[in-house]
């Protein structure tokens, strides 16, 4: 009797041990974000990237495994911090290895064919943008990931967090829409020269009854400018997009 008793308790811890173990897997917390801010606070300045910098850096690659071990968030904004975090460091990534979407051919290469491991799971930034980060309907993320290139928003030297995201979603968004380099304005001629990005993605802008026009009359800092976009009276003309590199790297690219 005894020995069965002692069997039915260790099938018992052994039971409950087996239940456990997936809330063990998944007991890990988000990646430590400090140690992507200990990359990019020194490594980028107003948007222009110190590749070699960041290749020395090892917190970077500590950062990457973090990603790869991350659960998945049930949180929305956490899920979008880890996504866009995911997204620049990737790209990053891509970049230290040698890849480039400065051409057609190295653009297929970059975001269609190479794989990263985000939450233990093999991805692309094809799909981590288009399959998770576009579907969870955030316009302003198109603001805060960066592809490595020019004419991409200027990436941020801090890594985004849930508790601050709509605030720095908000910065990211008004920075873009205002940053002459990327858009401008000319009343004269009555046309708004806009990003590809408003041109690629202008359904995302365009939900809930909005407007490409009102989308960029809401974070538009000139009250001249403001007010010919609501009132319809701006043309949209579409920039051609500067895939070069935008920062420093002397690796090989393609």
């Amino acid at each position: 009797m005894h020995g069965f008793t002692t069997r039915c308790r260790r099938s018992l811890w052994l039971l409950v041990a087996a239940l456990a173990l997936p809330a063990l897997a998944t007991a890990a917390g988000p990646p430590d974000y400090t140690l992507f801010d200990d990359v990019l606070t020194p490594n980028v300045n107003k948007g222009y990237v110190d590749y070699d910098g960041i290749a020395a850096n090892p917190r970077f690659g500590r950062f990457l495994t973090a990603l790869a071990e991350a659960p998945r968030p049930a949180n929305r904004d956490e899920e979008l911090a880890l996504l866009i975090n995911a997204y620049n460091a990737f790209a990053i990534s891509g970049i230290l290895q040698g890849y480039s979407p400065s051409s057609r051919l190295g653009r297929w290469r970059f975001f269609e064919r190479l794989e990263f491991t985000l939450s233990g799971e093999p991805i692309t930034l094809e799909d981590l943008e288009h399959k998770r980060l576009r579907t969870l309907g955030e316009p302003r993320i198109h603001f805060a990931i960066v592809c490595a290139s020019l004419s991409c928003p200027r990436l941020a030297s801090r890594a985004y967090r849930p508790e601050t995201l709509d605030r720095d979603l908000d910065a990211a968004t008004r920075g873009f829409v205002n940053d002459v380099t990327r858009n401008h304005y000319d009343i004269a001629q009555r046309t708004a020269f806009l990003s590809s990005i408003f041109d690629w993605f202008r359904g995302d802008f365009e939900t809930g009854g909005s407007t490409l026009p009102s989308f960029l009359a809401r974070y538009v800092q000139d009250p001249a400018v403001r007010a010919a976009l609501l009132e319809g009276r701006l043309a949209i003309r579409h920039l051609d997009y500067d895939w070069g590199l935008n920062g420093r790297f002397s690796g090989n690219n393609d």
